[in-house]
């Protein structure tokens, strides 16, 4: 038996279609090891900056089915994706397979751009060695960002609020985003006027003409007015020219990102998830990419559909160079992998970023399209002084490459007819008053472009920075523009202020360049990480002794404190903003943002029953009546380090279900409320953690003997295992 080992299900079941029996294809489900959470221990420092992985929760199934079938195996091929993560995962595999004395197989590695037939086949007649090189810059990767947000998150827990955090890549992100913000803040309007004139021409067409200037002289606005509604208008010139637009490159990661926000409203995430679908389908070239090249045969396929499609005339080669300098994360552009086939994926989602491939890659390899500019000038004849009015069209002479890739045509404005000298009348002219606007926010399609420009990050990580600084509560989304929120404000500000150096652009793009020099082989893991983190440790410990940065500036001098009457200054909550009394804590007097007096936490006279006995420098925690997000509830005084909560009684019966845990057989299962919503978890938490999605029937799976749940109109009732096939009894139905 033959054992080949891919990440994806999905991957597994498609390449197994194209073996033929010859090897059995299973997949890892992504990594399967990972360093300890929360864990600085989890790296050997003295020792050379050694990672200490352990088996990833909920993988211990996977591993132990890869090696029973390793263990009888002839031959083991690892085919990982071909980048830096699938060589770590590929790496990781083999690390835990050599561990079991039983594995007698050579382990090797192949990889492929795209899942067909062809290209597996041709990929697995050249295996080869791990590349240790890759291996090294992924781990350089993984250990730098931990050791980076281990620290740089402490330090923020101390100086700013508990549970917020940091990171190597996300935190220069988020300090673009507040600059952008800054600027905005800081923006003055000015006012100007537009001025545009309805004319007729000598054939009595209408003619439309705008002022070239916009005045921010008023008086200046009322001269063009009173002059030109007065004078004699003349056709001072008419400009005719050809250009051309050549055809764009194929799709890389970021500029699929960016397009499918544009045209299609996915957000970053949203795109590689569907495109990772296409891929492990067979339907797309690896999705992960910031190299613009196309393989010749690809090309040559490509041309061959244009030329019998469109015609000879609309064919040409096109090579494109990538604009990164470190392009090599793969060795083409994103693509179709069957050109001829135009419609490919399960849902509409993935039809619709199909789509786009298609016709990005199809038209890069297509003719430029030609354009008629035309713009016609007017001026009031005598009067030198007043500014040339203008109107601009084009027109597609030859469409080329926008036949296919037809939303990046435009609009074609077909201008009347006029000669230089011909004279207009004057049907109406008239201003209107306008402000300048500031510059506008980042989408998450803007800010990819932006950190792609500024060197910040690579293909793979593009993603999970807009996931992550919006799952941190740094940034909200409204509509497809990311907006700062308080506490993104305060952590970036304090970032800037103590660690500019390690979250500028250059020491960010730097670092990226290090760590593919890594991998190029031109620089050494230990050098580059002590060289990194000798100075960054020494900076975080000498900020150790800053004050709390919850100061967010003064409040208005009207907003006086509620108890003593001082100033007061803006601070950071859990919960946004608020005014505290600058003279805290002697006094506690505070507001909210709309000057209501806020009242604090109220003591009901009662020790906390988990940590109340407690001796120590703090004492013990007395219970205490807060106001949360969803009203009144009792809690520790200690929180967070002490995170007991007194539930009502007649709430908590309200809340049980009846249905037995069964789990711990002691507890029985409740509902709760997360930060995703309604949940069901056993009432003996936190000595039990089972949990749920939704609420339990009651019924135990036939399958597996974990609860049933409700489910949806469709599938009334499903397993609470997500891993069980009776999670999905409509897929089971179909099956059988």
């Amino acid at each position: 038996m033959k054992l080949l080992i891919v990440e994806s299900p999905s991957k597994a079941k498609t390449i197994e279609k194209y073996l033929d029996g010859a090897f059995t294809v299973r997949a890892s489900v992504g990594h399967i090891r990972d360093l300890p959470k929360s864990n600085k221990k989890a790296i050997d420092i003295p020792g050379g900056f050694i990672p200490h992985y352990e088996i990833s929760k909920g993988k211990e199934k996977v591993v132990d089915e890869l090696q029973g079938l390793a263990e009888k195996a002839k031959e083991i091929i690892l085919a990982t994706d071909p980048d830096r993560e699938g060589e770590a995962i590929s790496w990781h595999l083999k690390e835990l397979l050599d561990q079991d004395k039983k594995v007698k197989a050579p382990i090797k590695r192949v990889t492929f751009h795209e899942i067909t037939k062809e290209a597996v086949l041709e990929a697995l007649k050249e295996p080869r060695d791990i590349d240790a090189k890759l291996v090294k810059a992924q781990e350089a990767r993984r250990v730098l960002d931990r050791l980076v947000g281990y620290d740089l998150s402490g330090i923020i827990w101390k100086k700013v609020r508990y549970g917020l955090s940091a990171g190597r890549v996300q935190s220069p992100a988020l300090r673009i985003i507040m600059e952008r913000e800054r600027e905005i803040r800081a923006f003055i309007p000015e006012k100007y006027w537009v001025i545009k004139g309805n004319f007729k021409t000598k054939k009595n067409v209408d003619l439309l003409l705008t002022c070239s200037e916009e005045p921010r002289d008023e008086k200046f606005v009322q001269k063009i007015l009173e002059i030109g509604k007065k004078g004699t208008w003349n056709v001072a010139g008419v400009k005719e020219s050809e250009q051309k637009r050549t055809a764009r490159a194929p799709f890389t990661t970021s500029t699929l990102q960016q397009t499918a926000s544009t045209r299609l409203g996915f957000s970053p995430s949203r795109t590689m998830q569907v495109a990772q679908k296409l891929y492990e389908a067979g339907h797309i070239t690896y999705m992960r990419t910031d190299s613009t090249n196309m393989s010749a045969v690809a090309q040559a396929q490509i041309l061959a559909l244009v030329e019998k499609k469109y015609g000879k005339e609309y064919a040409q080669a096109n090579v494109y160079k990538s604009k990164s300098k470190n392009a090599q994360e793969a060795h083409e552009g994103i693509r179709p992998t069957h050109v001829e086939v135009l419609s490919s994926g399960h849902n509409e989602e993935q039809k619709k970023l199909y789509k786009l491939i298609w016709e990005r890659a199809v038209s890069s390899q297509m003719t430029d399209a030609k354009l008629l500019k035309t713009k016609i000038i007017a001026k009031v004849a005598g009067h030198d002084d007043i500014p040339e009015f203008s109107a601009n069209g084009s027109r597609v002479l030859f469409p080329g490459w926008l036949t296919v890739d037809s939303d990046a045509r435009g609009e074609d404005v077909e201008l009347p007819e006029v000669k230089e000298g011909e004279e207009l009348k004057l049907i109406d002219l008239a201003s209107e008053e306008k402000a300048t606007e500031p510059p506008n926010r980042y989408t998450e399609a803007g800010l990819v472009k932006e950190l792609e420009a500024r060197g910040i990050g690579r293909p793979s990580t593009f993603a999970s920075i807009m996931r992550t600084i919006e799952e941190r509560g740094y940034v909200t989304k409204e509509g497809r523009t990311l907006f700062p929120t308080d506490t993104g404000e305060v952590v970036s500000g304090f970032l800037e202020e103590n660690f500019a150096n390690y979250i500028s652009d250059t020491f960010t793009a730097e670092m990226e360049d290090e760590l593919d020099d890594i991998a190029e082989g031109k620089r050494e893991y230990v050098k580059t990480l002590k060289d990194f983190y000798g100075p960054f440790l020494k900076e975080v410990k000498e900020k150790d002794k800053l004050a709390k940065a919850t100061n967010m500036g003064d409040a208005p001098e009207d907003m006086l404190c509620p108890k003593c009457g001082s100033k007061m200054i803006i601070k950071l909550a859990r919960n946004g903003k608020f005014y505290s009394c600058s003279r805290y804590p002697d006094c506690a007097g505070a507001r909210t943002m709309e000057g209501l007096e806020l009242e604090g936490p109220k003591e009901t006279g009662e020790m906390c029953p988990l940590c109340g006995d407690k001796k120590g420098k703090s004492g013990g925690g007395k219970l205490v009546i807060r106001q949360g997000k969803f009203g009144a509830f009792i809690s520790c005084s200690r929180y967070p380090k002490c995170k007991f909560i007194k539930e009502d009684e007649e709430e908590k019966k309200k809340k049980m279900t009846g249905v037995q845990c069964p789990i711990c057989k002691k507890g029985e299962m409740m509902e709760r409320r997360g930060r995703f919503g309604i949940f069901y978890s056993c009432s003996n938490y936190p000595d039990c953690k089972n949990a749920i999605k939704a609420k339990p029937t009651g019924r135990i799976c036939p399958m597996c003997g974990s609860l049933m749940m409700e489910g949806t109109k469709t599938i009334p009732e499903r397993c609470s295992n997500n891993k069980c096939p009776n999670h999905r009894p409509d897929k089971l139905d179909k099956k059988s």
